[in-house]
């Protein structure tokens, strides 16, 4: 039994604080916007859910820790079944919402698995460029990795949830070039994905068209498609310097803005918080991603580097594009912003996310680019 304690502080005394601070306080953040923009609701259910989910993410995350990532990943083909069994199952039995079937109904509770798969992916894809990296740029190599992500991605398109598809196109995109992968091949694929786009575009559905063209239009159906977009900048642009105060926004109490605990918590922020409200949570977000990629210069292995490149590419995006459609620059998808969204699939995913990085740290011996 002492060699067990003696085993668990051994590791969690390596944890790291600044991550664990910075992401706990953007938690903590999150559970006064949720209280703020759900107040109209005359429920507490779902600050209760934010809060429980914090608390369960932040046991995940030390639980997290105590792994060895090196263990996690020497399991890979196991958790990419697991993976690709958790995304087919919510094909088969999930519930579809706002035109996304990406939920399972357990009883009270509901599960997004595809925020989890997250850290799956993550792991088996970062064992895999390992495998594989001293021929990285080869046909032979390149194939595999793409297939790998393949599956994982037309999973989440046929379950109709754009914005997380383009969360693990990101996530693929960061850990090949992570990897080392040349950038002619990139530069390919670019041109590939330009010349597709008109047909891609011709295949979304006429809500999803919509979506993005309301971007550069928001007027072209105001009570619509670009409602979103129309009440999210109005709501940011009201809110001036300081913001209307907490509790006091008249887009938020009144439940003029859509989404406005999940897709536009932003927005609620620039309303009731202001710019120095909007200004904190950047700065919060950006220093996690910097403190992530600080983590991954300084892992042990490749393995490890390509871990917190993968987790640091799903907080840069989904804060880039989330922000992004809340000032009407981006599409509205239906991404949330980490850690600070209500959504207890997305706060638990986001925690265990943070673990993984701090098990890199926890198990890093010198550092793998001082080698």
């Amino acid at each position: 039994m002492k060699r067990f304690f003696l085993f668990i502080w051994d590791n969690l005394k390596k944890f790291d604080p600044i991550l664990l601070m910075l992401s706990t306080a953007s938690a903590v953040f999150s559970i006064f916007l949720v209280m703020s923009a759900t107040y109209s609701f005359e429920t507490k259910k779902y600050v209760v859910v934010q809060l429980a989910a914090m608390l369960m993410g932040l046991f995940a995350a030390f639980l997290i820790i105590l792994i060895d990532y090196e263990n996690l990943s020497s399991l890979s083909i196991y958790l990419f079944g697991l993976c690709v069994f958790m995304l087919v199952l919510t094909l088969i039995i999930g519930e579809e919402r706002l035109g996304n079937k990406n939920w399972i109904i357990l009883g009270p509770v509901s599960i997004q698995p595809s925020e989890f798969v997250k850290a799956g992916f993550i792991v088996t894809f970062a064992a895999h460029l390992n495998k594989v990296k001293a021929f990285i740029n080869r046909p032979r190599a390149v194939v595999p990795l793409c297939i790998h992500f393949g599956i994982i991605f037309t999973l989440i398109m046929l379950e109709g949830d754009l914005g997380t598809a383009l969360v693990y196109f990101f996530i693929f995109v960061v850990m090949m070039f992570s990897a080392g992968l040349h950038w002619l091949y990139f530069a390919v694929c670019g041109v590939t994905a330009l010349a597709a786009t008109p047909f891609v575009f011709s295949k979304l559905s006429d809500y999803q068209q919509m979506r993005i063209l309301a971007v550069y239009d928001p007027e072209l159906d105001p009570l619509g498609y670009g409602y979103h977009t129309i009440q999210s900048k109005i709501a940011i642009g009201s809110g001036g310097l300081t913001g209307e105060g907490i509790f006091n926004g008249i887009q938020t109490q009144y439940s003029i803005l859509p989404e406005k605990q999940t897709d536009f918590i932003f927005s609620v922020a620039g309303e009731e918080l202001g710019f120095f409200g909007c200004v904190l949570i950047l700065v919060l977000l950006a220093a996690i991603v910097i403190r992530t990629f600080y983590i991954a210069k300084n892992a042990r292995d490749f393995t490890g580097m390509l871990i917190c490149a993968g987790v640091g590419a799903v907080i840069f995006f989904q804060a880039a594009e989330n922000i992004g459609m809340c000032l009407g620059l981006l599409p509205v998808v239906g991404i949330t912003l980490p850690f600070f969204s209500y959504g207890g699939s997305s706060m638990l995913a986001g925690m265990c996310l943070i673990g993984l990085v701090m098990s890199v740290n926890s198990h890093r011996k010198g550092g793998f680019f001082k080698k």
